[in-house]
């Protein structure tokens, strides 16, 4: 949990959203999955079984020599796939550590876990401890591991040695599954199965606007979609005019409930996307990527779209938002017919026009209305005056303008941003200019914050409408600085107009009425002819003034993918467009002779291309962008970059065949450099002409040295070393004063004497630190364990969060002046005795403790009041918790699990908003009341206990496992959780009778040891029923007929002797069983011959009659 997507890679500072389906994403990794194990242990058991259900389902997973390309070596490849997996699952068998692969493959998974995000998503680690215990996979040097070592200790030298066998401790300190004879191998692979697709879920927020009077319209839409029940009214219609904030309502839908579905997908611009020759297929492709989070099944034409949403994504329960649809939409050119999709699956449509949604069948519609006198009031003064309501003396001007707005979200803010800071006189002139529009001219009203607009002004604002919406802020700035255009000033103006948005990442968002705005005044340009616009944008315009050789001096910016054109760009084309300053070739080559063309070229970008053309006149180009091109150590091009004495920035992301560190020597103000993902870059980068570098990343590179004086570069802001081949830290390190942003975790080194003093966002690992700079915002420290002592935070006061894995402390000096702190996570702290200070971090959202072993109590949370997550785990002396029944108000997550000498805590009465309750290790029912049908949020409860409380009426439960509960004879209230949709009891000796009769949404269940379980009710009437897994119910004597559930699809039934016979199984896709008794299997005839099912069997101890 040490690094985060948003923090840590400055790769990503130079790609862009997928706001814009024209703007081009950098590929994603071949695999998600890594599997690890030695072959001979279990290749022909649990490793197949797994790989077999990973693959079935979709995911992309490596496996040995599987995954290899032709004429590739089995080290570069194997390395590659586990630096692009996301989740790495090692099988560790008692011959593991025999294997130098395995161990070598096991290092690289830990490096990447540590260096690439720990548990914050980049990199997940699930071990598998197959037949063995976890204690002996921390100690290598005892145990089934001592002698492999021993072996290995003569052929290797000790560095390596100390790095397998800290994998192997980091590794063993994992929660993972541990199989032995007892354990139902089907379980734990379904199990396993169900955790990769929780963190390989589409489980992110989109952003929205202000939520200004919104909430009654979010519960009306929810209303129509009838979450609760089975319908075959599955598409919802958002629609209203312009500007009235349909998307920011749909955004807003999408966030509460899209993690009710297995899948979804947000497809926004469709309108605009449909424009395109290859829009159909480019929504298909992009639904089909999403739900199917795999790339290689991408639509050939949109019948062939079609067809693999029929087949492959219609079987899941997807919830799908279509943005912006006219009447160029239809859906079943896109989607085929809608009664093929689950009835459980939903779609939600936004359009300006109610007809378009007539059109569609058993469609419900949702008018959004403008908004409310008050709140458009509330809305038009957080714009004009930065408050909620207006001064008296402006009172009656504001309902003028409320007024002319009509209501429209839009308009309320781009007319308030306009008169902000303005004064009486302004306001006046400009009520009268819109009032003189007639209100239903929507653009025409907001062009008039257009015209108040400088040059400079509005050209930023056009290259963003045209060009930009979607891209990252930071290299466009560059373009427009050289061209005079100031863009500090000018975007600070544009933010302020509510023309232009940046998010949290820099990206620029418009509305789609003020990017149409800027689209038309471009197009107004030139009515007639489309050549002869300064900006385009349009592929097929694109393609046409190409094709016909049309270039004249009218075009400043040209964007075109020449994707499926068969045919290379030469100088010819480009012959004439001697003002063009922005030019961007998307999946095409150059090539020829550019001697004396594009004389004005600032910025020229190349996506997976072969930029191959000789004299580039590259005299004023500012930047170069060459990501995911094929250019070598020997490209041509380089000694024309020499020329380039202009140049600021240079990006070679992902260029995967360059070798050598290209010579820039020349380009003296350069200003960005990125190498990121350049795998087999090797050698010294030399920096020292580079003095205004205020960006580096040779992330993920096998750059080994930094050559130059560092401490010259005193405009870097951010240097990211993460997985690269540099050993130690670059001298002069403490002299960057402008540094920022810091990434030192593939450096190894003693100690860091100063870190610059503007520093906000530091990661490191292996360190000493004699002091932290002031300025920190967040700080991720791991894989520290002989740091014994932390400097004291108290000067550290702007520190929002503070990550800690691995370390030696024995406590955080001035943790309580921390004032600012959001997030607190402590994992693997052995020495770890006090947070003394705790209790004065009032902002703190997050609390994380595991694996502190001696850390004995804590101080009260009664006044942390922000806190919504608290998760704490193995901390095994910790006695006392107390204030999480002052959290009430804002607590909805609370896991607190093996804590064996806990023993006070306050009763959780108040704890109404809880959402997540694990607990193992203590009777819930000390601090819980008997009955938990108070607690109306709750979605997953984990118990590990003797005793569970009342379960009755919990009706948002989803997920519900119970273990080791031995005193548990029944659950009560099991049959009323409505919404319940995964059900797992394990190792519940007392418990008689299971009733499921009214779990209508249930779809998983595993049963196991359970040992005088006799009867389950209402198994046969399970419908949604996909998975059932049962193993050790020894007591069971029958099961009712199976084939009322029509969407079981995997059975698992292991060492339930007493079981005679099952029937109904006839809908089987996989049956796994186990049994040493006579057991009759009806149908099963019928499974066996359905083409592509499978048959899979555990042993060979068994009878089978089949009867057909």
């Amino acid at each position: 949990m040490m690094r985060s997507d948003s923090d840590s890679s400055i790769g990503s500072f130079l790609s862009r959203s997928s706001v814009d389906p024209t703007l081009p994403l950098l590929p994603s990794g071949e695999y998600e999955v890594f599997l690890s194990f030695r072959g001979p242990d279990v290749r022909q058991t649990f490793a197949d079984h797994l790989y077999a259900w990973l693959v079935r389902s979709k995911i992309r997973t490596f496996r040995d020599e599987e995954g290899l390309q032709k004429g590739e070596t089995i080290g570069s490849s194997l390395i590659q796939a586990i630096t692009e997996s996301k989740i790495y699952i090692p099988i560790l068998t008692q011959n593991y550590a025999s294997s130098k692969w395995c161990l070598q493959e096991l290092a690289k998974m830990v490096d990447c876990w540590k260096n690439g995000g720990g548990g914050k998503g980049q990199h997940i680690i699930l071990p598998v401890f197959y037949f063995m215990d976890p204690r002996d996979v921390r100690h290598p040097d005892s145990g089934p591991y001592k002698e492999a070592f021993e072996q290995h200790n003569m052929k290797h030298d000790p560095e390596t040695i100390l790095e397998w066998k800290e994998a192997l401790q980091d590794v063993g300190k994992m929660k993972g599954w541990h199989i032995n004879e007892l354990t139902g191998q089907g379980a734990v692979v379904d199990k396993i199965f169900t955790t990769i697709e929780f963190h390989l879920r589409a489980n992110y927020t989109l952003a929205t606007d202000e939520l200004v009077g919104i909430d009654s319209s979010v519960e009306e839409v929810m209303e129509l979609m009838n979450l609760d029940h089975s319908t075959s009214e599955r598409i919802i219609g958002i629609y209203g005019m312009g500007g009235l904030g349909k998307t920011t309502l749909a955004k807003a839908v999408f966030n509460q409930v899209s993690m009710q579905f297995e899948r979804c997908c947000f497809l926004d611009n469709i309108r605009e996307t449909l424009l395109r020759n290859d829009g159909v297929v480019a929504l298909q492709n992009k639904v089909i990527s999403d739900i199917l989070r795999k790339d290689s099944d991408q639509a050939k034409n949109a019948s062939d779209g079609v067809r693999i949403i029929r087949e492959r994504v219609r079987r899941h329960k997807i919830f799908v938002v279509l943005d912006d649809i006219d009447e160029s939409f239809h859906f079943d050119e896109i989607f085929g017919k809608l009664g093929d999709f689950s009835t459980d699956s939903r779609f939600l449509i936004t359009t300006r026009d109610a007809r378009t949604l007539e059109l569609l069948n058993e469609c419900k519609m949702f008018g959004l209305e403008e908004m409310s006198h008050d709140h458009s009031l509330q809305l038009f003064s957080k714009h004009a005056f930065g408050v909620d309501y207006p001064p008296e003396d402006y009172a009656s001007l504001c309902e003028e303008f409320i007024q002319v707005a009509s209501g429209l979200p839009l308009a309320l803010k781009v007319i308030g941003s306009l008169l902000f800071k303005s004064d009486k006189r302004f306001w006046e002139d400009k009520l009268i200019e819109l009032k003189a529009i007639p209100s239903a001219k929507v653009q025409e009203r907001l062009k008039v914050s257009y015209n108040e607009l400088t040059h400079n002004e509005k050209q930023i604002f056009l290259d963003i409408a045209c060009l930009f919406v979607g891209a990252k802020k930071e290299v466009p700035m560059y373009m427009w600085s050289d061209c005079d255009l100031y863009p500090a000033s000018t975007l600070r103006t544009l933010v302020q107009r509510s023309l232009v948005r940046m998010d949290d990442n820099k990206i620029f968002w418009m509305h789609d009425h003020i990017r149409d705005l800027g689209r038309t005044i471009v197009r107004e340009e030139n009515s007639q002819n489309p050549y002869k616009r300064s900006r385009i944008w349009s592929n097929n315009d694109a393609i046409d003034i190409l094709k016909n050789r049309e270039g004249n001096d009218c075009v400043e910016a040209l964007r075109v993918d020449m994707k499926g054109e068969g045919y290379a760009l030469t100088n010819k084309e480009f012959n004439q467009f001697s003002r063009l300053r922005f030019l961007e070739v998307l999946n095409g080559d150059l090539s020829g002779n550019f001697k004396n063309i594009l004389p004005n070229l600032r910025w020229l970008r190349v996506y997976r291309g072969d930029p191959s053309p000789s004299g580039l006149n590259l005299n004023k180009l500012v930047i170069l962008e060459l990501d995911g091109c094929y250019v070598t150590h020997s490209w041509k091009g380089w000694n024309e970059i020499k020329a380039a004495g202009k140049l600021k920035v240079v990006n070679l992301t992902s260029c995967g065949i360059l070798e050598k560190v290209p010579d820039l020597s020349t380009c003296r103000g350069l200003e960005l450099l990125c190498f990121h993902k350049c795998q087999w870059m090797r050698g010294e980068l030399d920096i020292g002409t580079f003095k205004d570098l205020k960006v580096l990343d040779i992330n993920q590179t096998e750059i080994t040295t930094i050559k130059g004086e560092v401490e010259s570069l005193q405009n870097l802001q951010q240097l990211d070393v993460g997985r690269s081949g540099l050993i130690e830290v670059p001298a002069g390190i403490s002299k960057l004063s402008s540094l920022e942003f810091l990434d030192l975790t593939s450096v190894k080194h003693d100690e860091v004497e100063m870190l610059p003093n503007g520093l906000k966002l530091l990661v490191i690992s292996s360190f000493s630190l004699s002091a932290l700079p002031s300025s920190l915002i967040k700080l991720d420290i791991c894989d520290s364990r002989n740091l014994q002592r932390l400097p004291n935070l108290a000067s550290v006061t702007n520190l929002t969060r503070l990550h800690l894995k691995e370390v030696g402390i024995h406590e955080i000096p001035g943790l309580g002046k921390l004032k600012l702190l959001e997030s607190l996570s402590i994992c693997n702290a052995p020495n770890l005795d006090n947070l003394d200070g705790l209790e004065n971090l009032v902002l703190l959202k997050e609390l994380a403790l595991e694996r502190c072993p001696i850390l004995g109590k804590l101080p009260s949370l009664a006044e942390l009041t922000k806190l919504h997550k608290v998760v704490i785990r193995w901390c095994d002396v910790l006695g006392e918790i107390y204030g999480l029944g002052n959290l009430g108000d804002s607590l909805s997550h609370l896991d607190i699990s093996w804590c064996p000498r806990l023993t006070v805590m306050d009763l959780l009465h108040s704890l109404l908003k809880l959402g997540t309750l694990v607990s193992s290790g203590f009777e819930l029912t000390n601090i819980l009341p008997l009955s938990l049908s108070i607690y109306t949020k709750l979605r997953t409860l984990e118990v590990r206990s003797s005793q569970l409380p009342d379960l009755t009426n919990l009706k948002n439960l989803r997920d519900l496992t119970i273990t080791g509960c031995r005193e548990l004879i029944e659950i009560a209230g099991l049959h009323t959780l409505e919404s319940l949709e995964e059900l797992s009891m394990e190792r519940c000796p007392s418990v008689r009778k299971l009733d499921l009769a009214g779990l209508i949404k249930l779809k998983t269940i595993h049963i196991h040891i359970c040992t005088r379980l006799t009867e389950i009710r209402g198994l046969g009437g399970l419908e949604s029923l996909q998975m059932l897994f049962m193993s050790g119910c020894q007591s069971i004597k029958e099961l009712p007929n199976l084939s009322g559930l029509k969407n079981l699809k995997y059975f698992s039934l292991k060492e339930c002797r007493q079981l005679k016979e099952v029937n109904g199984l006839e809908e089987l896709e996989w049956l796994d069983f186990n049994t040493d008794r006579r057991l009759k299997l009806k149908y099963l005839l019928k499974l066996v011959s359905r083409k592509g099912k499978q048959l899979v069997t555990q042993s060979a101890r068994r009878v089978l009659f089949i009867n057909n």
